[in-house]
This record gives structure tokens, sequence and C-alpha cells, in this order.
């Protein structure tokens, strides 16, 4: 396992009569670049949250980074989480009134780091993101979308997690901006050695990916 930074072993999700995920077991390679794909519905987003730790599986065992989740209770779990995975969204989610600097620094000042630090990490994750000629003064709704996830991106890797998770990264992006974006997330996969694991519904950017899972109603099927 000390190659596998995900390891998924028969793992199911049932919420209420509903069966999100139908006993998966996947193993992801420590450093790569993984993408999910699969119609709406077939539990690509559930899967994402029980790797992430946001949510528990019903069944089966969930290893990420050689730790065993189902061992965690609540609070190391949240732990676990602030500690290695970074989370990237479809959606920016970054608070208007504040800089691009002060969005990426607040995942930072909830660790309690040091004012002078968090500034540093968050100015170099803002550079790794390709945006170190942007004034991190500047507040989101005077950037493009692109550059706007690219500050969600800047945030999730300002804490230097192993894991990077990305729910449809590009949905509300244009194809050139998407491609920047996947350039972005290949560079700091060679940089910072991280692994990806991206869920997407566009086909065209599995090129990127170093391996592809294929999700139908909640069982892993052949691409």
């Amino acid at each position: 396992m000390e190659k596998e930074e995900i390891r998924l072993v028969d793992v199911h999700k049932k919420y209420r009569d509903y069966e999100a995920l139908r006993g998966v077991t996947l193993s992801v390679p420590r450093g790569s670049f993984h993408c999910v794909v699969g119609p709406s519905g077939s539990g690509k987003t559930t899967l994402l949250h029980i790797v992430g730790g946001v949510d528990r599986p019903t069944k089966g065992e969930v290893w990420v980074a050689g730790v065993r989740l189902n061992d965690l209770d609540d609070d190391k779990l949240a732990e676990f989480r602030n500690r290695y995975i970074g989370f990237v969204f479809q959606l920016f989610y970054l608070i208007p009134r504040m800089t691009i600097l002060e969005n990426v620094e607040l995942p930072l000042m909830l660790r309690g780091v040091p004012k002078a630090e968090r500034r540093e990490a968050a100015l170099e994750a803002l550079r790794l993101a390709g945006l170190g000629h942007v004034d991190p003064k500047r507040r989101p709704t005077q950037l493009s979308g692109g550059e706007q996830q690219r500050v969600a991106i800047a945030r999730a890797i300002a804490t230097k997690p192993r894991l990077l998770l990305a729910d449809e990264p590009t949905g509300n992006l244009d194809s050139a901006t998407a491609q920047t974006i996947m350039d972005t997330f290949t560079m700091l996969k060679k940089e910072l050695g991280i692994t990806i694991v991206m869920v997407t519904h566009n086909l065209e950017l599995l090129k990127y990916c170093d391996g592809v899972t294929r999700l139908k109603d909640g069982r892993i099927v052949e691409l």
C-alpha cells in the first residue's frame, strides 16, 4: 500500500432507500492525476466525498494517505481533512468582500498560522496557480471566471495538502479556460508531487489524466 494514495475496498453508500455506491474497489497511485467520469447520478460526487472524509461509507474500507478513515471519529476525521486534503468545486466559493490574497489565506488563518507566514504561503500558492502577475489586493469580482477558479485552487493548495479533490472544476468555464485549469493541475502534480482526483463530465479532459474510472449506477464499469 506504500505507493497507493487512495484505496477503496468494496465501498457501499446508501441514503435511505437509494444506494449511491454499490461495491466500489479502487486504487489511485500516489502523485497521479486520476479522473472519475459517468452520467449524473452515477455516484461520482459521493465517491469524492467518501475519499475526502466528508461522508462515511455504509460498508467497505477507505484508505487515504496510509490512514484507514473508517477508524477515525468525527474530530479526527476533520483534523485529517484539514491536514491532508484540499478541495476545489465547480462553484468557486470565494468571499467577495475579501481580497484574493485574504481568500487564499483563510484556511491558514483557521489553522492559526501567524500572519507573516500565512501571507508568504498564500502568495506562493497564487504563484503556483498561475496568478503571480495579478495584484493580490484585487477582489474576486474583478477577475474572470478562470482566474477565480485559480484563486480557489490556490486556496486549496495553500496548506500543502497531499491530495487535491476537484468536483467538476471546469464545469462553468469555456473550453480554452478549462484547458488552462487542466494545465495548472498538471503543473501542480509535477511541482508539488500532489495526488489529484477530479470528477468531470467533459471527456475531452481525460487526455490530461494518468488514470480514469467510469461509474454507472454506483458501480465501476469499463470505459
